[in-house]
């Protein structure tokens, strides 16, 4: 599977003969390029134009946007309520996107530590997609313990501050210390297959694909 980033909390999941995965595109009014894209499926945490900007991705044949289970083109997609933003006011929706022996799950806006039963419903994680730079998400130090919680293989931070960006959120780095981590694996594109997991959860920074006109 490759797993692509495009700022803010969009990602592009694809992967051979299966169906291609868009989370949480967005709109220009956070002040980042909208991502050219295409994909069948496009998943939105919550009602925000900064995850909801659907007219951004091209070919889309299903949006989901709620709780519930689905099975499409052979991906398995589960959305779990995970709590109540205030300000829309709707519940941020988590996406486990199975494909094969790989398991992503994108946090949306998660903005506190979930308890022990909405951990087990993540199941078993490959790669981890976690907000880390404050505002309505997750601040560092509370994403680092989510990450010991749910114990995924990969995870990817996303939801913090990029240059161009209106939106007042938190660099990485707080998040990169608060694991501990001082030297830190960079890449445009995350690969991950069923067959390999690494011994201890790896940190992996993708560079913002941020596409101009």
């Amino acid at each position: 599977m490759d797993i692509t980033w495009y700022g803010h909390s969009c990602f592009r999941l694809t992967e051979r003969n299966r169906i291609a995965v868009v989370t949480d595109p967005f709109a220009d009014v956070i002040g980042l390029p909208v991502p050219r894209l295409k994909a069948d499926v496009v998943t939105i945490s919550h009602d925000q134009p900064g995850h909801n900007y659907v007219e951004a991705v091209k070919g889309v044949s299903h949006i989901l946007s709620g709780p519930g289970e689905y099975e499409i083109g052979g991906v398995f997609l589960t959305g779990i309520e995970l709590h109540l933003i205030e300000r829309d006011p709707r519940w941020n929706v988590a996406f486990r996107i199975e494909y094969d022996n790989v398991t992503v799950l994108h946090l949306g806006d998660l903005a506190h530590v979930p308890d022990q039963s909405t951990i087990e419903d993540f199941g078993e994680v490959t790669v981890l997609l976690l907000p880390v730079g404050g505002g309505q998400g997750l601040r560092a130090a509370q994403a680092a313990e989510v990450v010991g919680l749910v114990e995924p293989s990969y995870v990817v931070p996303m939801h913090y501050a990029l240059p161009g960006m209106n939106i007042d959120l938190e660099p990485v780095d707080k998040f990169l210390k608060a694991m501990g981590v001082s030297t830190v694996q960079e890449t445009d594109v995350l690969k991950v297959s069923g067959g390999e997991a690494p011994e201890q959860t790896q940190v992996i920074l993708l560079q913002p694909q941020l596409q101009t006109t």
